[in-house]
């Protein structure tokens, strides 16, 4: 049975009672307890507990972290959860994360004094994943329920699951199943006890039954709240990423430190410029430096004026802007060698308003060292003395203005700080160049370049080059000298097949990076049945993990058959098939993406050195952080600043960047979020578990593939 929610205010007595202040202090000061915007995540080393973690890490929402499993932990006890400050009673915590609802041996008074917090200070627990039984508010499985996989289910969230905390998802939570040989996912399906409070908000069929079972509840007893979750996940898993914002929002009340959303921006490099095309038979691509057949003949890959047009058309289909990585040189070759014609060229120019355009460099050179082909794999070149030979800061430079002009003459719609290198050229390479081109970053600030494109396979983490802050992009594996699936695939069975199967023992070699793969795919349907299903999946991951980093491709893939769509239209289709109307994916430039990042960095450091405290006293949250910091915040729709509405609204809440000018910044909470949802009442300990113990198996996760090749 679903309990309303109910508007409900501490006694002053109950607070007395709760933390031991003498009660004439208590009649004559503001009894309003102060809450800290911080979350207690008790952990015994499972990876529920660190899914949740990193979801609060990914999201910038400080939390305190105890594993059970170790010697020397704090004692949580009534001193460690609250205290008083300023005559105020304090919460140091809004919300307790544990593995299970009762991690604690019988009797334990660490258990009691967390029951006893939660119901004084409406302080939510959620059971990370717990065994369905009565203390949870479940019947025991055996009761008409059901334990076991769980892969390939698709759940739903139910009426008062949409109404509450996933008002974000359409309605159905498909669960993995990757892989028929593997378990991915265990699972405990049950019935609320007679007479519980539970509220189930995703649930899915019993098998055998006509019943649903509750997978993801909200029990109420004893003036406590509890988030059941009774299936076993770990971070990467889908299942776990479309619930964890609404274990999150459910936890805070949606009042909380950090934000997520879900971004995707992909980047089309080369443009204007031709690929090289993949050759089956030599099983290297000609035109490339590690392709030193003397029979390799170069067959490139360029779009057609109908490949623009139907980019256009997928854009307006889809909601979502390319970004066109461009290199003139590929235009200016074009008419030198067919009298001046590039109808290529014209149709992009046309509609060169549909696109996002990035400085690629004129010609895509290679920017790093002096490449030494006469060897396979090449090597930096040296000069006499033995010293690494450098591309000049002059023909760097001249590669990242030539093109500045000449998209600036067609009338190019720039961002001129920005700039993604060929291959990303000029920063490190492992093995051959073990540090960026020294000459590069002279020549970015000789161009006022501020955000520089990077490979994240290689250079995951922001840094700085120079005056310029690199964005990290994925690579996806759909390779930049493919045009088409047939070759896409024949390259992919090269890589991925061992030697004895007639490949390249690439993934024999490096086993920590690659997987090989039990039998080569067919090449007329391995790409529709096994690469795109894999980096659609390896993508939506992304999307869903709150990293706004972008997707890169190349122009190749737009051409010929235009194999980038299906990944695309994989990530997208699946992607709407669960969210609802209000969380759209969130499609940013290069250089929001880059300032997301930067802001990001910038505020975990904060919270790491003890700089950020946050809480909330009745209506009114307060953030002191230092000057010039950032804030990141998620508060309910209607929350304002200053007056003013604050944030933007998105998944049903309002969130947003607020720079702090070193005095506290105070939200003034709309009048729905002031509602306690439980009701301080007497002790009563928890009965001791009984039943089987919940099912700990870690399920696979998602290994990405380093993608190969990269870039060209």
């Amino acid at each position: 049975m679903k309990r309303s929610i109910r508007t409900t205010v501490l006694t002053v007595g109950a607070l007395v009672a709760a933390v031991g202040l003498p009660t004439g202090a208590a009649q004559a000061a503001d009894t309003t307890p102060r809450i800290d915007l911080r979350v207690l995540v008790v952990s015994d080393g499972g990876p529920s507990t660190d899914a949740i973690a990193e979801e609060l890490d990914t999201a910038g929402t400080p939390y305190t972290e105890i594993d059970l499993t170790r010697s020397g932990r704090p004692v949580i006890d009534a001193g460690f959860l609250a205290d008083t400050v300023d005559g105020r009673p304090r919460a140091k915590f809004q919300a307790v994360v544990l593995p299970n609802d009762n991690p604690f041996t019988a009797g334990s008074t660490e258990m009691a004094a967390l029951a006893a917090y939660e119901r004084t200070y409406a302080v939510p627990q959620v059971d990370a994943y717990t065994y369905a039984r009565p203390e949870a508010g479940l019947q025991y499985p055996v009761n008409g329920g059901y334990s076991g996989s769980v892969d390939g289910v698709r759940a739903s969230v139910t009426s008062a699951g949409r109404a509450g905390p996933f008002g974000y998802l359409d309605g159905t939570v498909p669960f993995e199943d990757n892989d028929p040989a593997v378990g991915e996912s265990y699972a405990y399906l049950s019935t609320p006890v007679a007479g519980a409070d539970f509220t189930s908000y995703v649930d899915a069929p019993i098998p055998g039954r006509p019943t649903r079972g509750s997978l993801v509840g909200e029990y109420r007893h004893d003036g406590r709240r509890e988030l059941v979750v009774t299936f076993v996940y770990n971070q990467y898993q889908q299942q776990f990423r479309l619930l964890a914002r609404g274990i999150v929002e459910w936890m805070t009340g949606g009042v909380h430190l950090g934000a997520s959303r879900n971004y995707f921006a992909v980047h089309v490099d080369d443009v204007f410029a031709a690929d090289d095309r993949w050759d089956s038979t030599l099983n290297c691509t000609p035109g490339d430096v590690d392709c030193s057949d003397p029979d390799a003949t170069p067959d490139p890959i360029r779009m057609t004026p109908a490949d623009v047009d139907h980019a256009i058309s997928w854009q307006n289909s889809r909601g979502l802007t390319l970004d066109f990585a461009y290199n003139a040189a590929g235009s200016v070759d074009q008419r030198d060698d067919n009298n001046g014609v590039d109808a290529l060229a014209d149709k992009l120019i046309a509609d060169r308003d549909a696109f996002r355009w990035i400085n690629h460099t004129y010609s895509h050179p290679f920017l790093g060292c002096v490449q030494d082909t006469t060897v396979v794999p090449w090597k930096c070149a040296t000069n006499a003395d033995g010293s690494t030979r450098w591309v000049s800061r002059a023909e760097i430079s001249d590669e990242i203005a030539t093109n500045r002009v000449w998209g600036q003459a067609a009338g190019l719609p720039l961002d001129n700080d920005e700039l993604v290198t060929g291959e990303h050229s000029g920063m490190k390479v492992l093995p051959q160049q073990a540090k960026d081109n020294p000459n590069l970053a002279l020549a970015l600030d000789d161009n006022d370049i501020t955000w520089l494109g990077s490979d994240n396979s290689r250079d995951p983490d922001q840094r700085q080059v120079g005056p310029a802050t690199t964005v990290p992009r994925y690579p996806m594996n759909v390779f930049y000298n493919a045009g088409r699936a047939a070759d896409q695939v024949d390259e992919y069975n090269w890589i991925y097949t061992s030697r004895a199967q007639g490949g390249s023992g690439i993934c024999e070699d490096n086993p920590d990076t690659t997987t090989c793969l039990p039998a080569p795919l067919d090449t007329a349907t391995g790409y529709a049945d096994h690469i795109v299903p894999l980096e659609k999946r390896i993508a939506l991951g992304h999307v869903l993990s709150n990293d706004p980093k972008p997707h890169f491709i190349h122009q190749s893939n737009l051409a010929e058959d235009r194999i980038a769509y299906p990944v695309l239209n994989g990530v997208l289709d699946d992607y709407d098939a669960v969210f609802a109307d209000n969380t759209p994916v969130v499609n940013l430039r290069m250089k929001d993406i880059g300032t997301e990042l930067q802001r990001r960095a910038a505020w975990q450091s904060a919270l790491k050195a003890g700089q950020v405290t946050a809480y909330r006293i009745g209506d009114t949250v307060t953030v002191e952080a230092p000057d010039g910091l950032t804030v990141t915040a998620t508060a309910p729709t209607g929350t304002t600043l200053g007056g003013a509405a604050f944030g933007s609204a998105y998944a049903g809440r309002t969130s947003g960047w607020t720079p702090s000018a070193g005095t506290p910044l105070d939200l003034t909470l709309p009048a729905s979020a002031t509602a306690s949802a439980a009701e301080p009442t007497e002790l009563v300990h928890p009965a001791p578990a009984t039943g089987p113990a919940p099912d700990t198996r870690v399920p696979a996760g998602v290994t990405e593939q380093v993608p190969y090749p990269a870039d060209n």
